[in-house]
């Protein structure tokens, strides 16, 4: 069931049990010594999970997924609040049942996901509610933490944000350091169109000067980087300009701060990208608490 949720949530679930498996495999190398000692082995307890804070959860399922993955039909999985779930402080989100030495070696390898996704998740709902009234939308980039890539762009969706490119692969990104490599924005741009016509492309500009070659030559997605408040209002004046059939999308990107979300957005950009979603997002608190019997 799990398996089908996470299928159905663009999620591979075979990538999610090797995730799961490394994440064991380097908490549990042998036994958890601990448990093994102090705590018999027919011993039966139940856990309750529940949110210490405020905030929107995810990875719920995959935390699930380990618990069934130490302790097999052993294990009963009750009370999961659904991935994207807005919960208060002190909401159960998941209960679990079962070997009581299953439920401790299991525990922090379960939170480690759920808490790091949920922080995700919650931090991108804050920049969407920032955001809400305005016509622009909350992407995530590529920087994510080595191996979490697909996790954290699911815990991205589950907080109400969009996903960029997955990888160098399904979307060209022009970048400043192509752009000097190929000698300008549009000898890059077409270089790109030639070698992959079919290919989504996105050129980065940092002045109007640069937009305007790009929207002369029809590009349709760029990215406005590092500039200020004013100068993304101007840019979103020019391509207005253009009219329907002649705009791009615009995308504004670069060191922008969570106080800044409305003010940008409110220059009519039609995304804003946030590294910070995923690269160095607080986790969100989730606590398990243990009784026997």
């Amino acid at each position: 069931m799990v398996r089908d949720e996470l299928e159905a949530a663009g999620l591979d679930p075979d990538e999610v049990q090797a995730a799961i498996d490394r994440a064991l495999a380097e908490d549990v190398p042998t036994e958890d010594v601990t448990s093994v000692a102090t705590i018999s082995a027919d011993a039966m307890g139940s856990g309750v999970f529940a949110a210490r804070e405020a905030g929107v959860v995810a990875g719920l399922g995959i935390a699930a997924l380990v618990f069934e993955t130490v302790m097999g039909e052993a294990v009963t999985v009750t009370d999961r609040a659904g991935d994207g779930s807005r919960v208060a402080a002190g909401d159960v989100v998941m209960r679990v049942a079962g070997p009581t030495r299953g439920i401790l070696t299991a525990e922090r390898t379960a939170l480690n996901f759920a808490c790091h996704l949920s922080g995700v998740a919650t931090a991108t709902a804050a920049w969407v509610a920032a955001l809400e009234g305005t016509s622009a939308r909350v992407l995530d980039t590529r920087k994510t933490l080595p191996g979490w890539r697909a996790l954290q762009k699911y815990a991205v969706r589950c907080g109400g944000g969009l996903n960029h490119r997955m990888s160098l692969s399904d979307r060209a990104m022009v970048k400043d350091n192509h752009v000097v490599a190929a000698g300008g924005v549009v000898a890059a741009y077409d270089a790109v169109r030639a070698a992959y016509p079919d290919l989504r492309v996105e050129v980065e500009v940092t002045d109007l000067d640069q937009l305007r070659e790009l929207l002369d030559v029809g590009c349709q997605e760029i990215l406005l980087d590092n500039m200020s408040t004013q100068l993304m209002a101007e840019a979103v004046a020019l391509n207005r300009m253009r009219g329907p059939a002649g705009r791009a999308k615009l995308e504004a990107s670069g060191g922008l701060t969570f106080d800044r979300a409305r003010e940008v957005a409110e220059t009519g950009v039609d995304f804003i990208s946030v590294g910070a979603l995923t690269h160095s997002v607080k986790v969100f608190d989730i606590g398990l608490d243990l009784s026997e019997g």
